[in-house]
């Protein structure tokens, strides 16, 4: 049995992660933004040891969550589920003056594995639109370019691929691995999206828990449980370092010494 956090477990993929995790067994702490969706994510998910609170769009936020995280105790592994989608039509700015997209999908994951006590396994949430978007990335704020809610989250989902990487490569002692769940007809998918629900939220599960030789790699990018070849600017540390220095630089919080 696995104890595993799993972030944006309100509804979605994560919710579905986590129930599938009670399924089988394994003790879950849940994630919501706020109060009201904890209280309603605890009627809804049965089971789960409990649920932190906390907005990611917010960097205090976020280090509460962490904080909340650790005062449970040592995890397992955590997913990395939490994210907001492409749809942004302009751009959102959060309270900390960045961009809201980047603070949910990319600072977020950084300060949770920046703060949460080290766990055995990381889980990093990518999307297949993060091919050919790793060009900018002297401008991951969008500071200097005209807004395109697409081509961001696109950006923050190759940023994701690079921290899986970038933490697969500095914690040798940690199993660091992202993955494309399919585009599927969640809230964030919409309803018209091909791809198989079914399978989607499986192999962030299966990375997080199982003890098949396939899924105690590290370093990867998978797809319904089968390696699959990420961008391959995602492996050039140059870049894993320009993010992690971002990071670092708008957070205040550094990743800890290995």
């Amino acid at each position: 049995m696995a104890r595993v956090f799993v972030t944006g477990s309100a509804d979605g993929l994560g919710k579905m992660a986590a129930e599938l995790l009670i399924e089988q067994g394994h003790q879950v702490v849940l994630h919501a933004r706020s109060a009201a969706r904890a209280d309603e994510t605890r009627k809804k998910v049965v089971g789960a040891e409990d649920v932190v609170v906390g907005d990611l769009s917010s960097i205090p936020e976020t280090k509460s969550v962490a904080d909340q995280v650790n005062k449970l105790g040592r995890f397992d592994a955590v997913i990395h589920n939490a994210g907001i989608g492409y749809r942004e039509s302009k751009l959102e700015k959060t309270a900390d003056g960045l961009p809201q997209l980047f603070a949910v999908n990319t600072l977020g994951p950084y300060l949770l594995t920046a703060l949460i006590t080290m766990p055995k396994r990381l889980v990093y949430l990518s999307s297949g639109m993060h091919y050919g978007a790793g060009s900018h990335l002297d401008d991951m704020l969008w500071e200097r370019r005209r807004w395109n809610g697409s081509q961001a989250y696109a950006e923050t989902k190759f940023q994701d691929v690079l921290l899986a990487f970038a933490v697969a490569r500095l914690f040798p002692g940690v199993n660091s691995n992202s993955l494309e769940p399919g585009w599927v007809p969640t809230k964030m998918g919409g309803a018209g999206a091909p791809d198989d629900i079914d399978k989607a939220h499986r192999t962030q599960v299966w990375l997080a828990t199982s003890e098949e030789p396939a899924a105690t790699i590290s370093g990867r990018y998978f797809f319904h449980q089968k390696l699959r070849d990420p961008d391959p600017a995602t492996t050039d540390v140059e870049r894993q370092d320009l993010l992690l220095d971002l990071c670092h630089r708008v957070s205040g919080t550094a990743l800890p010494k290995s």
